[in-house]
């Protein structure tokens, strides 16, 4: 079996050794890859993945690591073996990521990158990508730096008017910074920083305070836009380069505009379930601003469309997150300056983990899970798609929380999200689904069984899961009041076939019994008359008789 990749891709490249490939060359090809995510070169393999095998010049595989070392700045520390290969021998070279920025012994910077037929290539690194590879690096606070050319009066004082009543109406506010004079809140929010003797704003305090027209002129790479299409039609379009906290407000009002709810019964109330849950817009929003590469050119973008709300900014996920861990991943980001403040203004989630609202967002309401998959090393991507609101889950969810007396956690609710999509689950499928670690994974189930909120079948890996009777009996119970209260009369057999069709299909009499709160003798009856309807199907007789949907 074929141990060598079958085509190249940005962590993986093919180099021809039948004639020798220059040593010069083959630094700079490991510098572009340890400059972007690392990799594996083979050396000896064609560009079209036929294997060719390594020259003998290369086959000194101490010697060729050696070379690479001493030809890198700072050293780089590849791995290098000769591998066999379809009868031939061809070298591995593995390269690491770089934690700095590095660099060929002749002073070349170079990256990694994919060309628009997705074939890799090796470029030059450009003076201007040192910050924004250092800040995705979480080795430089791009937004905590003075501002070439700015001075303190580039402020806006109707943003400090702004930005005062954001920390007095917001709960999340520290209200002692609305006792600081206007110089003392800039150094408390690192708005401004200190220069021989004078003081400069900082990124931060120009995003947040400054004036538009000199952002614009000061940070051209600070834009967003606010898009909304129906069909192919533009119905709104709107760009700005407005410091944050204006941006915020009005991206927030034409949020709101293009929203609708929609009126649902939950137990004895009509509640309004919202198309988008606006906690993860504003997460979505804050994530953008505060994790972007304010070094590159682009715009923060929001978009809502038929499909669903996308949220998009410039720059890749900071080094070390990745859609497996994007929920477990300690709590960074490109701009700590930047976030900090907006975490004290009462805008950011304190904690760091807006992902988690995100996600919980559209969980609580049974909607499918945020989506980051179109995220590229350039851009990072949110899309949350329009879907239905699953009433009878809603319900579950807030039962549950309103029974235990606290939230739930996000890895609760992926596990209950995942049950409730597909009903009954081996401890292997639930980890696939919700890419958590084993130790994570089992803490969360554990705690969810000991809650009551659902069931294991079986032992050891095979153990199976299924959302519990007793927390469905109890959510079915607030239906039926409702439909007592609504119409006088208990919609019974519905509720039946809705628990058969959560069991798998399948019912017994003690089970409807046990799950709706009615007696055996009402069970059996119900299930007599959906059998005589042909609704059901006795499929096994005797006193503990089966009943599956038809």
């Amino acid at each position: 079996m074929r141990s060598i990749p079958l085509k190249e891709e940005l962590t993986v490249e093919f180099k021809s050794d039948v004639k020798k490939y220059p040593d010069a060359d083959l630094v700079d090809e490991i510098v572009g890859m340890a400059n972007t995510k690392g990799g594996a070169l083979y050396l000896g393999v064609e560009d079209d993945g036929k294997i060719t095998g390594v020259h003998n010049a290369h086959r000194d595989v101490v010697g060729l690591s050696a070379f690479i070392a001493n030809h890198t700045v700072p050293s780089i520390p590849v791995r290098a073996d000769i591998i066999a290969e379809g009868g031939k021998d061809v070298l591995k070279i593995e390269i690491p990521k770089s934690r700095i920025v590095a660099s060929a012994s002749s002073g070349k910077m170079l990256k990694r990158r994919l060309k628009a037929d997705g074939a890799p290539e090796v470029v030059p690194m450009f003076s201007y990508e040192i910050t924004s590879r250092l800040s995705e690096l979480a080795l430089l606070d791009f937004s905590s730096r003075p501002l070439a050319g700015a001075v303190v009066e580039d402020f806006d004082p109707n943003q400090r008017v702004r930005l005062r009543n954001i920390i007095q109406a917001t709960p999340g506010g520290e209200k002692n910074l609305l006792g600081l004079s206007d110089d003392e809140l800039d150094k408390a929010l690192r708005f401004t920083a200190e220069v021989d003797g004078k003081v400069y704003p900082t990124a931060t305090g120009m995003l947040l305070l400054g004036k538009e027209s000199r952002i614009s002129e000061l940070m051209p790479t600070a834009k967003a836009s606010f898009q909304v299409l129906k069909g192919t039609k533009v119905s709104v379009n709107f760009e700005s380069a407005a410091p944050l906290l204006e941006v915020f407000e009005k991206f927030e009002t034409y949020f709101e505009a293009w929203n609708p709810e929609q009126e649902t019964e939950y137990g004895l109330f009509r509640v309004a379930v919202p198309e988008f849950d606006r906690g993860a817009f504003r997460e979505g929003l804050i994530n953008a601003f505060c994790h972007r590469d304010y070094t590159i050119l682009g715009a923060v973008r929001v978009l809502i469309d038929d499909e669903g709300l996308t949220i998009s900014s410039p720059g890749g996920f900071i080094d070390g997150v990745t859609l497996d861990n994007l929920l477990t991943a300690e709590p960074h980001g490109k701009n700590p300056a930047l976030a900090d403040a907006l975490k004290r203004i009462g805008l950011a989630e304190k904690t760091g983990r807006g992902v988690d609202r995100i996600y919980e967002g559209s969980i609580v309401y049974g909607r499918p899970w945020p989506d980051y998959s179109e995220t590229t090393s350039a851009n990072v991507s949110l899309f949350i798609r329009r879907a239905k609101a699953d009433e009878q889950f809603a319900g579950f969810i807030a039962d549950a929380r309103k029974r235990l007396g606290r939230p739930l956690s996000i890895y609760a609710l992926m596990i209950l999200s995942s049950l409730r999509n597909e009903k009954r689950l081996a401890f292997k499928r639930i980890a696939e689904s919700t890419r958590l670690s084993e130790s994570k994974l089992e803490g969360a189930i554990e705690s969810l069984v000991e809650d009551g909120l659902i069931e294991g079948f079986g032992s050891g890996k095979s153990r199976t899961f299924l959302l519990s009777y007793k927390a469905r009996r109890d959510n079915n119970r607030n239906v039926r009041r409702a439909a007592k209260s609504n119409s006088g009369e208990p919609t019974l057999s519905e509720l039946v076939l809705e628990f058969a069709g959560f069991k798998n299909g399948v019912v017994t009499k003690i089970d409807v019994a046990e799950a709706l709160g009615i007696t055996p003798e009402e069970a059996y009856s119900a299930i007599r008359k959906l059998v005589a309807e042909g609704k059901l199907f006795k499929e096994c007789g005797g006193r503990y008789a089966r009943y599956k949907l038809n």
